[in-house]
């Protein structure tokens, strides 16, 4: 995904501040990795009920959907795999440096991704971000779960409030359709 970013950079067909990236649920884990190995590439990031606990979150058996998983992660609870899920938590890897925009997107009635996860990453990433310019935003839905707005027109409500803040990030809210 990096190599990707970098690739696109390179050939001078985009520029870090004109990159955005979004990913949702795993595809969160892998923004919050992204963004804690290569900040300077993006703009702005979008994750969507961001799987980022991973160490608390797959140590614990009472939460659902765990056990089941370990087969596929790990169990942390083993010393085995514990260093090597450590080495990619994003929780654990937030560190000082200075961080893009990043809009954080979670739902209360979450089963996947509990609500909390989102909201402590966000709260690491505010404390240890040395870019006084750029913001970390959550938007924390009260009546939802994991897989956001079933109805199509609050679903296209919810992307284009994202998306505004992707394109205002960009420089990009204010520029004319093309005719």
């Amino acid at each position: 995904f990096i190599a990707c970013a970098e690739y696109l950079i390179q050939e001078g067909i985009t520029a870090p501040n004109l990159l955005a990236t979004e990913g949702r649920s795993a595809g969160g884990m892998l923004m919050g990795g992204i963004l804690n190995m290569r900040p300077d590439l993006f703009r702005i990031a979008v994750a969507g009920v961001p799987f980022v606990d991973v160490m608390n979150t797959m140590s614990d058996p009472s939460i659902p959907l765990t056990t089941g998983e370990w087969e596929e992660w790990g169990n942390p609870n083993e010393w085995k795999y514990f260093d090597y899920m450590l080495s990619y938590s994003p929780y654990d890897n937030v560190r000082e440096v200075p961080y893009p925009d990043i809009l954080i997107t979670a739902g209360l009635h979450d089963p996947r991704v509990a609500f909390w996860e989102p909201a402590k990453w966000a709260s690491k990433l505010r404390t240890m971000n040395t870019n006084k310019e750029s913001k970390v935003l959550v938007k924390m839905d009260l009546e939802v779960g994991h897989f956001s707005a079933s109805d199509r027109y609050r679903y296209k409500r919810e992307k284009a409030f994202e998306q505004s803040i992707v394109l205002e990030k960009l420089g990009l809210a204010d520029v004319k359709p093309m005719k």
